[in-house]
């Protein structure tokens, strides 16, 4: 969202309805749009005096409140005037300003709208699979669109931006009334029961166009190099430009970005990219969703009716069996057959279930061990004694495998060693157990004083730094290591 004058700047054109005189405005405003439907732009203050009283409800309307009423509107920027000197002959009919009306661009819009809000509950939305076709049908012609002529090229491309905005529109409309209280609140009734196989098999019938056309559109919306969508824009951006308007500032700007900006939100709603999910994917999960919804209020409908069924016949059939017990020990056993046991015992684990289906049986899932401990203070578990076994031979192996590797650690050591020293700069790869090595022989020397240490063999070394700004790189086969630029140098002692 970006802050705009546009954005943010009062509506004062809309202040008609919900004024004082709302129903005089309204009325008023009325008259001028079913004119403008029949092309009559212009109306003269007595054309609308004479509309308004036809209707009884403005029996005493008079010529003043008329004129009071359109120099408001006129205000309020809703009607446009221009004075009318075509039949002047004096100079006193110029001086009483006879007005003509037009309704106001804004003015034409809020009109449509209140009349869709006014045949909202008729007009409703839907899902229609054939706008998804028809979407297919005209994408796919996209690459030939630059071969067509202008005025071809802009007629295409407004059908397809009109079959866009009516699916996106529709679909959210309808999902949304869907997912509405009122909605949730029928799903709840009996009646809800008649009506609901029709409304799943209309929801499934869209998945199955939405299934059978969007992997088809997002091939071809991938498929349009950008060198084709670039000409086709640019068709389309020169004939619109070329259209003449009046009282509108439109820069050539302003109209390639919003061709732009509408064939983004078409590739956007169909294809999938960087980890995102389109508009297509999250309407099918919608759709799916409801289904399910619907599906679990008929269930709990249905279960509702059978808790209410009735069951005398039922009780008929208990009672006889209970009249043919002979003792009451038979008749206790016929009630733990009928109603089960008076009380039985529970043992409750915590044991977490593999399914969370309500059909499957107690027998089909797997059993749990409970491992009982009697509850006395003494109690403790019994210990298993075994002897001890020696490990002399264990210890040895290892003492000799770890010989053995530092044996092999330290000549590989001593060939990268080069007149005593090991220069850090002018190492080659080597291994990671061997930096760990010289890492340590160089973490011991630089925390002593004088840079000295020795080996696990005893070899002395001292750490030497030549320049200590200067840097190497130490290259091993697990990655590199960028440090200073050490060098350790061995000593040999006198015996």
């Amino acid at each position: 969202m970006q802050a705009t004058d546009k954005l943010t700047r009062a509506l004062t054109e809309v202040k008609y309805l919900n004024a004082d005189n709302v129903s005089r405005y309204r009325c008023i405003m009325r008259i001028f749009f079913e004119n403008y439907e029949k092309l009559k732009y212009w109306l003269y203050q007595e054309d609308v005096y004479e509309e308004m009283i036809q209707d009884p409800y403005f029996s005493d309307y008079r010529m003043e409140q008329c004129q009071q009423d359109l120099a408001m509107l006129t205000e309020w920027k809703n009607l446009n005037t221009i004075q009318d000197t075509r039949k002047v002959s004096s100079i006193e009919e110029f001086k009483n300003k006879k007005f003509r009306y037009q309704m106001s661009e804004y003015s034409v819009q809020i009109e449509r709208l209140v009349l869709r809000l006014e045949n909202l509950s008729v007009e409703g939305a839907s899902l229609e699979p054939s706008l998804l076709e028809r979407i297919r049908h005209s994408l796919e012609k996209f690459s030939q669109m630059k071969e067509e002529e202008a005025a071809n090229v802009y007629s295409w491309w407004n059908d397809l931006n009109n079959d866009f905005m009516r699916l996106n529109q529709n679909y959210q409309d309808y999902i949304r009334d869907l997912n509405s209280v009122k909605a949730e609140k029928m799903m709840q009734t009996k009646e809800f029961l008649v009506f609901k196989d029709r409304l799943i098999e209309y929801l499934r019938n869209f998945i199955k166009g939405l299934q059978r056309n969007v992997g088809a559109i997002e091939e071809c919306l991938r498929a349009i190099g950008e060198q084709d969508k670039r000409e086709v824009y640019n068709q389309i951006i020169e004939y619109e430009w070329q259209i003449p308007r009046m009282d509108m500032e439109v820069t050539r700007e302003m109209i390639e970005e919003n061709v732009k900006g509408r064939g983004r939100s078409i590739y956007e709603w169909f294809v999938a990219e960087n980890g995102r999910e389109n508009e297509a994917g999250k309407l099918f999960d919608a759709t799916n969703e409801i289904i399910r919804k619907i599906t679990r209020y008929a269930a709990q409908i249905s279960e509702k009716n059978a808790i209410g069924a009735n069951r005398r016949e039922e009780y008929r059939k208990v009672a006889e069996l209970f009249l043919r017990c002979e003792t009451v020990g038979e008749a206790h056993k016929m009630s733990a057959r009928v109603f089960g046991m008076a009380c039985p015992f529970h043992l409750k684990g915590t044991k977490v279930r593999e399914s969370d289906s309500m059909n499957q049986s107690v027998y089909e899932e797997k059993p749990e061990k409970i491992l009982l401990r009697p509850r006395v203070r003494n109690y403790r578990e019994k210990t298993k004694r075994s002897a001890i076994r020696s490990m002399t031979e264990e210890k040895r192996k290892a003492k000799e495998a770890l010989i053995a590797q530092h044996r092999k650690d330290w000549e590989k050591i001593k060939k990268l060693e080069k007149d005593g020293k090991i220069d850090f700069s002018e190492l080659p790869v080597i291994e990671p157990r061997i930096r760990e090595i010289l890492l340590k022989w160089l973490s011991d020397g630089l925390e002593d004083a004088e840079h000295i240490s020795r080996t696990e063999e005893g070899r002395k070394y001292v750490i030497e730094q030549i320049k200590p700004n200067e840097k190497c790189v130490l290259r091993c086969e697990d990655g590199n290591l960028t440090m200073p630029r050490f060098i350790i140098v061995f000593q040999e002692e006198d015996e």
